[in-house]
């Protein structure tokens, strides 16, 4: 029985991505270092620390300035934050929010993001969340479950009972690893081994999650019986 869903936010209920990458190539620019939005595509999902250290590729750096680029990087960001209008919530995601409240499950917020309770505000969504769980929550980033797991046990509930919704590799990495049900929104190869895969959440209801979930356990029945059968001969 599915208790939770568990969203992660950039990218999934807004596009902070955009603003992630300006950001990025802002600092970027500044530092001489190519950039373009195929590099920023392996920065979905993962802690600042770890997106300088994609960004730098291997160039030399003392701890002292990369503490110093990691804050003026997010200072652009929270500068871009502070524009976001109230209604830049991504098209699907305010409609599966209202349906998820309305079946009587919770809803957790689960992203590596430092700033997740400003885009919260911006977006005015606290009234759908019970639970969040963002950059200063764990130690560990994705790809290890750690922030969903914390996430869970804020919402009460085990993994199994808990959906997360993510459009990185590294989130459905993570919550593949935690034993959670897995929606992947966006490209096929970018979030293989979700259990369901939408290209967004545009027209996607709590119904259709739910089906492509029910067709997962019966495949995944079938192959089994296939497989034991197999043996047997």
């Amino acid at each position: 029985m599915i208790k939770a869903f568990i969203f992660d936010l950039d990218g999934v209920l807004t596009d902070t991505a955009e603003y992630h990458y300006q950001a990025w190539k802002r600092l970027a620019d500044e530092l001489g270092i190519p950039f373009d939005r195929q590099r920023n595509e392996a920065m979905r999902g993962v802690s600042r620390r770890r997106s300088l250290e994609l960004l730098l590729d291997g160039r030399p750096a003392t701890e002292e300035q990369m503490e110093q680029w990691v804050e003026r990087k997010n200072g652009y960001y929270v500068e871009l934050l502070r524009q976001m209008p109230p209604d830049a919530i991504l098209p699907g995601a305010l409609e599966l929010l209202s349906e998820v409240r309305q079946a009587g499950m919770a809803i957790g917020i689960a992203s590596a993001s430092k700033n997740t309770s400003l885009v919260l505000d911006r977006l005015g969504l606290w009234g759908y969340v019970d639970a969040v769980s963002d950059g200063y929550s764990v130690a560990r980033p994705k790809p290890a479950p750690d922030l969903f797991l914390h996430c869970a046990r804020q919402l009460n509930v085990q993994p199994a009972e808990a959906v997360v919704v993510e459009d990185a590799a590294a989130g459905v990495e993570a919550a593949l690893a935690g034993g959670f049900w897995v929606v992947g929104l966006g490209p096929p190869e970018r979030v293989a081994g979700a259990h369901a895969i939408f290209p967004s959440l545009e027209g996607v209801h709590l119904r259709d999650i739910l089906q492509a979930f029910m067709t997962e356990v019966t495949v995944t029945s079938q192959v089994t019986i296939t497989s034991t059968q197999e043996q047997r001969i």
